[in-house]
């Protein structure tokens, strides 16, 4: 193992969410969210050595997806479609804000 390996290993224990803390934050089961993996709902999740790991906005992802599930009765599949179209919104108005100097 090379210094630059150690190092990438840290980054990535200092920012990601393991399977288990991300099924915490979001108040679901494990296999709520591993049944989301394996449709392809979690573009933004990474398998590193067959552990799961999800960063910052994985976890927004889920939230909402978890919301919109729960409070429309909406199947996973059309939870995901709102999800991208919320976080498209979400870029565009951080790029307006930037635009206009804010």
């Amino acid at each position: 193992m090379s210094d630059e390996d150690v190092l990438i290993g840290v980054l990535l224990d200092e920012s990601w969410l393991t399977l288990e803390q991300m099924a915490a934050a979001c108040d679901v089961e494990a296999d709520w969210l591993l049944a989301r993996l394996e449709a392809g709902l979690f573009p933004q999740a990474e398998s590193v050595a067959g552990v799961w790991r999800f960063a910052e906005a994985a976890l927004t992802r889920a939230r909402r997806m978890r919301r919109l599930e729960r409070d429309f009765e909406a199947v996973p599949e059309l939870a995901a479609l709102v999800a991208d179209l919320l976080e498209e919104n979400d870029r565009l108005r951080a790029r307006l804000r930037c635009l206009a100097g804010d």
